[in-house]
């Protein structure tokens, strides 16, 4: 059976990490069953030395007793990060990496103070997400742009998970991850797919002043107007009689 050459060269190594990265998040979760060790502990508590180990755990670790949990994040992170690594190749893993880490660091800063245990992966989540939107809008590229709406469809509710309305649900990592992924979209605006650039655009940075057509336009027709009036001027002269007037003089 023949292979299809696009998704061998663009849809396959794009979703790969994102499959690599959901399998990697299921077998923590099926592991946390194994050990008797509740995995929640390595967490990400704010402000707590201890909890700084979550920074890097707790993107990995889900609620053990509730699997609606890795379920819900499972399908976003899939996605986003298969459009990631398929919409900016080039810095897909420093932006996945950065987001992960400054995510947590983040809301290592703001996480408060009353000893609540962060988990899950959708801080990066919306540190994806933000950054997919936000550089669709800073490039001003119509496929990145079109990328923008579509994340704005699909995940446009999730504006509401920076907002404490629910209980145990850490809108302080939303909000950090939010965070992260617009100040990311901002560093990286000039890396990765970029629209592209018309012909005037390239000779105006390389100091090549263009072509005055307006002006050109505007002068020959002047000179075409002066013209015709200097050839009806002409023809008028040619066309009126002579006229001779004699002036006597008396002879002294």
């Amino acid at each position: 059976m023949r292979q299809d050459p696009y998704f061998e060269s663009r849809l396959l190594p794009s979703f790969g990490p994102a499959l690599v990265v959901l399998i990697l998040m299921w077998l923590v979760y099926w592991a946390d069953f194994l050990f008797p060790t509740d995995f929640q502990r390595f967490g990400l508590v704010a402000l707590d030395q201890k909890g700084l180990r979550g920074i890097i755990l707790m993107p990995w670790i889900h609620a053990h007793s509730d699997i609606k949990h890795i379920l819900n994040n499972s399908l976003p992170t899939f996605l986003l990060l298969g459009l990631l690594f398929y919409s900016y190749k080039a810095v897909a893993w420093r932006v996945f990496l950065l987001s992960w880490l400054f995510t947590g660091a983040l809301l290592w800063l703001i996480g408060g103070s009353n000893g609540a245990v962060h988990i899950g992966m959708s801080g990066v989540i919306y540190a994806l997400a933000g950054f997919l939107f936000t550089s669709g809008v800073l490039r001003g590229y119509l496929p990145l742009q079109a990328l923008s709406l579509f994340i704005i469809f699909l995940y446009g509710s999730l504006i509401w998970g920076i907002f404490p309305t629910q209980p145990r649900v850490s809108w302080q990592g939303h909000l950090s991850g939010l965070i992260v992924g617009v100040v990311l979209a901002f560093i990286y605006r000039k890396q990765g797919p970029q629209r592209p650039k018309y012909q005037y655009e390239i000779e105006k940075e390389l100091g090549i002043e263009p072509p005055d057509f307006e002006g050109e336009l505007r002068r020959a027709l002047e000179a075409e107007e002066q013209a015709l009036a200097e050839q009806e001027a002409t023809r008028a002269a040619e066309k009126s009689p002579t006229i001779v007037v004699y002036d006597y003089k008396k002879k002294d």
